[in-house]
């Protein structure tokens, strides 16, 4: 049977990189339009072709910051798309922006465009925290956007980052809340990490930030989940929030680990081609990268097989962060492996007795709180 396919587009510009930020995203003074375009183009055509007519059930532009591309390269990468594949009749198709009053103004077009679905970079609504934060926003510009995209777009999200430096739970609480006054459907509230080689872990190191502690951090986690099912929004992944069908269906492609094409600069993928399940990577670079699809029609650096441990390792990495869990079934079919191959069964058990885990013969979910623990817990189990 051939697999379903969600596909992400990745626009790797931005107008300034966020201190905390270790994305492949770039500044650049002056963006090539017309050649990024085009390359994104013939990267999608490249990939088609090998990849065949599959049901598309997502298009997902991320970044970066993909309200800088031109709503006419996001319109003919769409008529493409749907060209090659099959788009099921209720095409998810999502684009990132974030809401500078310049990027708001574009809004408009990319509905025009086929956008059903954005998703907005807010962050914050605090001024002081925007910019510690390195945001180009305010937060009035940051509500605004938000107005206009709940007036154009039947389905919205915004991103908001919390247990940040200094924050206490009062002002968390007060800051969610206002939010939700706002919120559409789906919220992505993410606690501030410290990322390898940004200038946050180089302030961190020196002691100029101080994230809240672990029980501080669990109990905004916490409050954070119950001021959402008050307003109607639950947690369907450790992140995540959503009205009940209004989750992101192209996420959840990445957490129930189906395939997923990647094209444009650093883009990741995980497909199916000739029963084998092949893990890629783009070249990260921008104009390396369109120097390859120009010259060989694909900036591909990275295709190869995933093993079948590897499969097993990633398969229960992105699943048990779903508040469904891990269907078992599905899980054996795309690892190969079953359960009790793929983990340690005596933490297995320890996890279930301990309330972390919840095994039937159809499931396996982590619970409350063990997606809490989630990083800790899979360090331990995964054999």
């Amino acid at each position: 049977m051939t697999e379903d396919l969600a596909l992400y587009v990745h626009w790797p510009f931005c107008l300034a990189k966020c201190p905390y930020c270790d994305f492949n995203s770039h500044v650049r003074e002056r963006i090539d339009q017309t050649r990024f375009a085009a390359a994104l183009r013939r990267e999608l055509a490249t990939e088609a072709e090998r990849l065949g007519r599959r049901r598309l059930t997502s298009v997902f532009f991320g970044g970066g910051t993909p309200s800088l591309m031109d709503p006419s390269t996001v319109a003919t990468l769409l008529d493409d798309a749907v060209r090659y594949f099959d788009p099921v009749d209720d095409l998810e198709i999502t684009l990132e922006a974030n809401p500078t009053s310049i990027e708001a103004g574009r809004l408009v077009d990319y509905r025009s465009a086929g956008v059903n679905r954005v998703s907005i970079g807010i962050q914050s609504l605090d001024e002081t925290a925007l910019r510690t934060l390195g945001r180009q926003h305010s937060a009035g510009e940051a509500v605004a956007a938000l107005a206009l995209a709940r007036r154009l777009f039947p389905r919205v999200s915004f991103d908001l980052i919390y247990a940040r430096p200094g924050q206490d739970m009062a002002s968390w609480r007060a800051e969610l809340r206002a939010a939700l006054t706002i919120a559409a459907d789906h919220l992505s509230l993410y606690q501030l990490t410290i990322e390898p080689a940004t200038p946050f872990e180089a302030l961190h190191r020196q002691g100029k930030i101080v994230l809240p502690d672990e029980d501080t951090a669990a109990a905004l986690y916490d409050a954070t989940e119950e001021e959402c099912v008050r307003a109607g929004l639950l947690a369907y992944e450790i992140s995540n929030y959503a009205r009940p069908g209004q989750e992101s269906r192209h996420n959840l492609a990445y957490w129930r680990y189906l395939d997923y094409a990647g094209i444009g600069p650093g883009a990741h993928g995980r497909v199916t081609v000739g029963g084998v399940l092949l893990a890629t990577r783009r070249h990260r670079a921008p104009e390396p990268w369109a120097e390859r699809v120009e010259r060989t029609g694909t900036g591909l650096t990275t295709d190869e097989p995933v093993p079948a441990e590897e499969r097993a390792r990633e398969g229960l990495l992105m699943g048990l962060r779903l508040a469904e869990g891990i269907e078992l079934g599905r899980f054996e079919t795309r690892t190969g492996r079953t359960l009790a191959q793929s983990v340690d069964v005596g933490v297995l058990g320890r996890c279930i007795e301990e309330g972390y885990l919840t095994l039937t013969p159809e499931r396996l979910v982590a619970t409350r709180e063990g997606r809490i623990r989630l990083d800790s817990l899979l360090a331990a189990l995964v054999a």
